[in-house]
Formats: C-alpha cells, structure tokens, sequence
C-alpha cells in the first residue's frame, strides 16, 4: 500500500491490506480481522505525551475539545476537517478509597475511570466518534449494528445530532435494558428486533449490511476500535502520564481491551511510554467464553494463529447444549465475541489474564461503586468485583495502581438498580432472583412510615 494509512490483517503471517476507505472490514486473504496501520515514518507522531496537555487551552476548536480528538496525532485516519464530534470523552479518572478497601487494596492505589459521562452515557462514544468520521470520509448514508444496548444508544445518539446517517439497530428478543432501549428509540433508530440473542443480531447485520452496503459500526469495525484507544490516553494523562500496574476492564465482544492492547502496543513502538500495564478482563460467569477459553483451554495469541481447534470446539458444545448468555450485566451478555482474536494478542502483549465473576458479586460491587459517588451500570461492576477476586487470589498486590474502567451510566439499567435496593420481595426475585442473586449485601433501603410529622421526623433521626 502506498498510503500513510490503510488497513492489515492481525495475523503477521497473513498481513493482507485494504486501503482506509475500504469498508468491508475482512482481510480479503483470510478472512480475518483488521487493524488500522500508520506509516509513522510518513506522519509526524508527537514528540511527547505532554504535548497534548496544551490543546485544552484550545477547546473552543471542537477537534481540541473533544477527548478522542485531542489526540489527533495517535489517530490520524482522516483529516481534521473531516472529523465528526459531538463533544465526547469529557471523562474523569476517580480515586476511590471506600472502593479500594472493599476490594482488598490499599487507599489511594484504586482509580474509576468514569466513561458513563459521554453524551450517549456509555464508552462507545469514543469508538463511534471514530466510526462515524470514517463513515463520512467515505460518504456513508445508513449505519448498522447489533446491540446489547450501548452501541445502538451511542449510534442514535450520533446519527440524530448530527443528521447525516439513518441508525439501524439490530436486537434480540428481551435482550436489552429499558434505559439503553428509550435512548435507540427516542432518537429515532429504526430498531429492527428479531428472534435471537445478540450472537444472532451480530451475524445478522453483518449479513444485512454486506447486502445492502450499509456502513457498519459495531466493533469488528477497527476504526470504532481506534476512537476507544483514547479512554487509555485520558487515563494515562490523569495520571500525570504514569503508566499504572493494572487496567481492569468487562469483558464482552472484547473491543476495549483490544483497543487499549493496541493504543500501548503503538505508544511503546512510538517510545512514548516505557513499559505497558497488565490488563485483566473481567467476564459475567453466565457469559464467560473468554474466561474459557484463555483460563481454562489455555487458548492463547501464538503470534497470530490462535487454535482454531480450540474455539471451534467450545463454540460446537455451546451449540450442542443450546447454552445461551445469561446474566443481568446485558452490556456483557455475549457469547461469541467477535474481537476474540485481537484480545488474544492484547493480553499476550500486555501480561494479561481473565477472570469471571457471578451477577451477585456484581451487584455487590456496584452498591459499593454507587455508595462512593459515581453510579455504573451492572457490566462496568464486574470490574471492581474483578479487582477483589485478584487481591483475594494475590495476584494484584495491595499497593499496585489499578484503574478500573466503569464502561456505562447508573441509568443505562435501573431496573437493576432499584430491585437490589428494594425492599419488595417480589421485585427482587422477579428481576434478581431468577438470575441467582440471593442477597443484597449493601441495600440502601427506602424506609416506610405513616404520613405523620412526628413519625417522619423521628425516622429522620433514627436513620440518619
């Protein structure tokens, strides 16, 4: 390719090309996934990561004030002029003690890195930033994608305020939250609903939009992937660019922890950091492929030719027992993660490891997140409930630096929220006890009284 930019198979022994406006997202040798190469002797990367410090003094320029734009130079995909924003990635990295002494770490070494600010309330805002500027580079007029409820919200979201595409969003039956399933729909996406779970609406899309040539953004799209890069480079940029011991991330079709391997493996080869963090990724027991296959099949990168054997296998006595994803974190419910390869090499290059935790270790976490000032959606909790399992196992030491990434809003899935904290027995069965929840360890519980000054005034006291 003769181009600064264009796009490569991940398999090095394949390294099949497509050009940067190419939008069929398959290697056209094998079939496999892509990433988004830049020929960084044809571009100028920047000299150092402080200078991106400066351009805050600048945000009246969108491009400056956006916090995936910010960093122009560590995406340079398409020029300035073509760059779609509508204010994304105005995030911040929380220290959170109480949160780090649930977990088992010490005060002050425990971080939230609170991606449930972005306009859409989640972290695809940063990824579809991403995508929709390519969508326009290359004069798309339809996106698509299947969803669990985040990526169809942000997709909304974008394609409503900027009025330059019609959102298509492909979903399964009962298989996403109300909070994530008004924004879709308030914003005016055609929401196409079918008989299936995610796994199904994925291969569906991919089908629909190969056939009709509808832009497609979910994150087999790596310039989606490009945009999430850039949660890493405000995590390292609060941290006075400090690389931590840890980043601790939710496991679903795995497009962040493939983005952030991929954001350390270029700031390495760029010399701008000196060593990466461990990445952990942290699955819903009742989702738990990647845990399968990395901890228990020993399913590993192996320079680009991970065992198919392996996958196929797994994947045929998931079928054979017709086992579904099933658990409360919908953001997480998947099955067949589509960046599957692309972690593999994210967590051989960043020392990495996986772990699962239950919806009632979920829950918990997201009480103790909540009780600490900054609400999260089930997913994001698997993360500090993560965290405490590896303090627990000694594998993350009390005094490392360990950022949690909290993926989604409190609001993305109230039902959750309120259930847990109810005091109706028959909501918190109906929605948390079917799904194995027995216990709410941390409830904050309405108290009822009569409609009585007094009695009011004296439950006041007593509570308070």
């Amino acid at each position: 390719m003769n181009d600064a930019v264009f796009q490569r198979c991940i398999d090095p022994q394949c390294a099949g090309t497509l050009a940067v406006d190419d939008t069929s997202f398959h290697c056209p040798k094998c079939g496999g996934l892509l990433d988004v190469i830049y020929d960084w002797n044809r571009l100028p990367p920047p000299k150092s990561l402080k200078d991106f410090a400066a351009k805050w003094a600048r945000r009246t320029d969108p491009v400056c004030f956006s916090g995936v734009w910010r960093f122009h130079e560590l995406l340079p995909f398409a020029p300035a002029e073509q760059i779609l924003t509508i204010g994304e990635g105005q995030t911040i990295l929380q220290r959170a003690d109480a949160v780090a002494i649930y977990t088992g770490m010490q005060p002050g070494r425990l971080f939230l890195q609170y991606e449930g600010l972005n306009p859409s309330g989640s972290f695809k805002d940063n990824g579809m930033t991403a995508a929709f500027t390519h969508a326009r580079l290359v004069g798309a007029r339809r996106a698509a994608c299947a969803s669990t409820g985040n990526t169809s919200a942000s997709l909304a979201v974008f394609c409503s305020a900027t009025g330059l595409m019609r959102a298509i969003i492909f979903i399964g039956s009962g298989k996403i939250s109300y909070g994530k399933l008004a924004q879709a729909l308030d914003h005016g996406a055609l929401t196409i609903q079918i008989a299936g779970d995610f796994d199904d609406a994925m291969t569906r899309v991919q089908q629909v939009a190969g056939k009709l040539g509808i832009y497609l953004v979910n994150s087999i799209n790596p310039f989606r992937l490009e945009g999430q890069k850039t949660i890493m480079f405000r995590v390292l940029e609060a941290m006075s660019w400090e690389v931590p011991e840890w980043i601790v991330v939710p496991g679903g079709n795995l497009g962040n922890v493939s983005s952030f391997g991929k954001a350390f493996m270029e700031l390495k080869e760029l010399g701008l950091i000196s060593r990466s963090p461990r990445l952990a990724v942290i699955n819903a027991a009742g989702a738990n492929t990647f845990y399968q296959l990395h901890e228990r099949h020993g399913l590993r990168w192996n320079n680009g030719k991970p065992d198919s054997k392996i996958i196929d296998g797994y994947y045929r006595a998931l079928d054979m027992e017709n086992l579904r994803a099933a658990t409360l974190a919908s953001a997480i419910e998947i099955n067949r993660p589509v960046n599957l390869a692309k972690a593999l090499r994210a967590l051989d290059k960043c020392g990495g490891l996986v772990r699962e935790v239950t919806d009632q270790e979920m829950l918990d976490a997201k009480a103790k997140v909540g009780a600490g000032g900054l609400g999260c959606e089930p997913a994001s909790a698997a993360t500090v409930a993560g965290v405490r399992k590896l303090c627990q196992e000694g594998i993350i030491n009390r005094d490392e630096r360990v950022v949690c990434i909290l993926t989604g809003h409190q609001l993305k899935d109230p039902t959750a929220t309120v259930a847990y904290h109810s005091s109706d027995s028959k909501t918190f069965d109906e929605v948390l006890g079917k799904r194995g929840v027995r216990r709410a360890s941390f409830a904050n519980r309405a108290v009822q009284v009569r409609n009585d000054l007094e009695e009011i005034i004296k439950a006041i006291e007593l509570y308070s």
